[in-house]
C-alpha cells in the first residue's frame, strides 16, 4: 500500500496554505474585540475534504508555519507557539477523515465541525496555560480560555460550515480530486 500523497495533494497543499495565509492578514470578521472570524480556513478544509487528512495536516502545518515565519504570529514561548501555530492548525486537516466520493451537506458540516473543534482544543489549551493571567479577577483560566476560544471556534464553524456548503452547492468539483 503506498502512502505517500500524490504530487499534486502536495502542491495543492501548499498552494491553499498560502491562500489561508493571505486571506489571515486580510482585515477579518471581529465581532469582539478578543474574537476573530477565521475564513482563513476555508482553503485547508476544502483541500482536507478534497484529498483527506494527511494533505489537509500538511496544509495546516505549513500555513502555521508561514504565521511563524512571516511575523504574523504572537509567540510568547516556543511551546506555546509549537502548540498554537504548528499543531492547532495542522488539526484542522482532520476534517479530512470525512472525504468522500459524494460529499452531502451534512458530512461537510460534520467535517468543519471536527476540524474546527480540533484547532480550537489546541488554541483553549495554550489560552489556559500561557493567557490564564489574562482572565479578568476572580475568573478561572480555564473558564476565561473556554469561552474566548470557544466563540472564536462557534463562529468560525457557522461561517466556514455555510461558505463550504455553498461552494459544494454551486461548484461540486472543487471537492472531487
Amino acid at each position: 500500500m503506498n502512502r505517500k500523497l500524490p504530487l499534486q495533494a502536495l502542491i495543492e497543499a501548499a498552494v491553499l496554505a498560502a491562500l489561508a495565509y493571505i486571506i489571515d492578514i486580510l482585515p477579518a470578521i471581529e465581532p469582539f474585540p478578543w474574537v476573530k472570524i477565521s475564513l482563513a480556513m476555508i482553503p485547508v478544509l476544502l483541500l482536507s475534504l478534497r484529498w483527506g487528512p494527511k494533505a489537509g495536516m500538511a496544509s495546516g502545518f505549513v500555513w502555521g508555519l508561514l504565521q511563524v515565519v512571516l511575523g504574523n504570529a504572537y509567540i510568547l514561548t516556543p511551546l506555546q507557539a509549537f502548540i498554537e501555530y504548528f499543531i492547532a492548525f495542522a488539526f484542522i486537516g482532520l476534517a479530512g477523515l470525512f472525504t468522500s466520493r459524494s460529499l452531502s451537506a451534512k458530512t461537510i458540516v460534520l467535517a468543519v465541525f471536527v476540524g474546527c473543534l480540533a484547532r480550537y482544543f489546541w488554541h483553549f489549551l495554550a489560552g489556559w496555560v500561557y493567557f490564564g493571567d489574562s482572565a479578568p479577577e476572580g475568573t478561572p483560566a480555564a473558564l476565561y480560555s473556554l469561552v474566548i476560544n470557544g466563540s472564536a471556534a462557534l463562529l468560525t464553524f457557522l461561517a466556514c460550515s455555510v461558505v463550504l456548503v455553498l461552494l459544494q452547492k454551486t461548484a461540486p468539483r472543487l471537492f472531487k480530486v
